[in-house]
């Protein structure tokens, strides 16, 4: 028999309420507690999914005896404070991207986590996803030939609010943290760290980047190229250049996934997925098959991935320009 796991929501949201939606999904999910720093909001998000307990602090949440994993998804530049917190408590955490707002917060958080031997994990969506297993299979197969160049952008556009996280420096602001995470994510994912990296971005009257565009350099010649923007409505995609043919996967808002396979001189293969809770549920799922088998860290998303993200991630703000004041 399965174990049940009794999870806890740390800053009720729009993400907490996507995520939650998959963790109903799944029969080993009991939704025991959230917290916020409002008691009132925690109420409604518990009243509204059924969670049986409701703190108006995180240090509540963090401190209940009975929770078992506790999903953040405060802002960005909270990431660093909250996950500490949980793994403090010997709490289980699965913190949404990005991780922490540089490499050396993220090293704390993984150096806190193995000291304690407590489960962190990164809440990445894309490794869990069909579309990306799909790509890997086909790639690893052979018959693309090798991979050469790699062409990400993830685009919408959102209207200029200063306060807004998406804009507000504090919060780690800006298209980078927000969405350009999933370009690089994918060249990381495909390609492997690359030798050099060089970036533009544009800038708004807070500080924060609008737009950003992005070149990954590797010492055999292969190349990346990656965008992210609240200014242009260019979607979400990667293309895949190489040998033998081509791939392309994109996926819409409501996480529907599309690949296409153009093979030279071959009819064209296409692919259509859309998985089940918008998908965040695998990443719930592997949470727990790790904590079932003893493990504080994922094989999927091993905190070697997170580390390797966050020094790109790192390396991409320096190339443009991009500051945290008071955190870099």
């Amino acid at each position: 028999m399965k174990k049940k796991y009794k999870w806890g929501i740390l800053a009720p949201g729009k993400m907490s309420a996507k995520f939650t939606r998959a963790l109903e999904l799944l029969d080993n999910v009991e939704l025991y507690a959230v917290g916020s720093r409002d008691l009132q909001r925690a109420k409604e998000f518990a009243e509204e999914f059924g969670f049986q307990k409701a703190y108006g602090s995180y240090e509540e949440l963090a401190a209940d005896n009975e929770v078992d994993i506790i999903y953040i998804a405060s802002p960005h530049s909270f990431h660093y404070e909250h996950t500490m917190l949980c793994l403090r408590n010997n709490k289980a955490v699965l913190c949404e991207k990005a991780f922490a707002l540089n490499s050396r917060e993220a090293e704390e958080m993984i150096k806190e986590a193995t000291a304690k031997k407590v489960f962190l994990m990164e809440a990445l969506w894309p490794p869990f996803q069909p579309i990306y297993l799909k790509t890997k299979e086909i790639l690893t197969g052979g018959a693309p030939g090798k991979l050469l160049h790699l062409d990400a952008r993830f685009a919408f556009q959102a209207p200029f609010i200063p306060a807004d996280r998406k804009y507000n420096l504090s919060l780690g602001g800006g298209s980078l943290l927000d969405i350009g995470i999933y370009s690089v994510i994918d060249a990381l994912y495909f390609m492997g760290v690359p030798s050099d990296v060089t970036a533009k971005a544009q800038f708004t009257e807070t500080g924060s980047e609008v737009s950003i565009s992005i070149i990954f350099s590797y010492k055999d010649g292969r190349m990346a190229t990656l965008y992210s923007s609240f200014r242009t409505a260019a979607g979400i995609g990667c293309d895949l250049l190489c040998e033998n043919g081509n791939l392309y996967f994109t996926r819409e808002r409501d996480m529907s996934q599309r690949l296409t396979v153009a093979m030279n001189g071959a009819e064209k293969q296409e692919y259509s997925l859309l998985p089940d809770g918008m998908g965040y549920q695998f990443e719930a799922m592997e949470v727990m098959k790790c904590l079932d088998e003893g493990k504080i860290q994922s094989e999927i998303v091993p905190l070697s991935f997170t580390r390797d993200l966050m020094k790109t991630l790192d390396r991409i703000r320096a190339a443009a320009g991009i500051v945290y004041p008071g955190r870099d």
